[in-house]
Parts: C-alpha cells; structure tokens; sequence
C-alpha cells in the first residue's frame, strides 16, 4: 500500500529474478518512497518462503 494524504492505495508489484551478481533494485515509484520500500519488499518475498539470497532482483512497484 502507498499513502496519499492520509488516503492508502494499492501498489502493484513485478518481481524479475534474472541471472547476475547478487543484488535489488526497486523502480516504479518517487525515489523516497522507493529507498524506504526495499526492506518491506524483500520481507514480504521471504515471508512466502521464497529463498532470495544470493538473487538478483528487480522490482517494478507501480501504483
């Protein structure tokens, strides 16, 4: 979810996990709003049980 005011919004989320050096980069958003979303993303993945160590991955978040 995003904010707007006081008002929350739905954000979609694409996840690409492509071969590479491990890393994560998140577009789609303002550059605030992208910096303070890396740890929520990468704890909403690992909490389905995915395995994202040593990955590569892009994250397009767009509202």
């Amino acid at each position: 979810m995003g904010l707007k005011g006081f008002e929350g919004y739905r954000v979609h989320a694409q996840v690409h996990v492509p071969e590479g050096k491990e890393s994560i980069s998140i577009v789609g958003l303002p550059d605030t709003s992208e910096k303070e979303s890396k740890e929520r993303v990468l704890s909403s993945i690992q909490s389905l049980g995915c395995d994202v160590s040593e990955k590569r991955m892009v994250v397009n978040l767009s509202p």
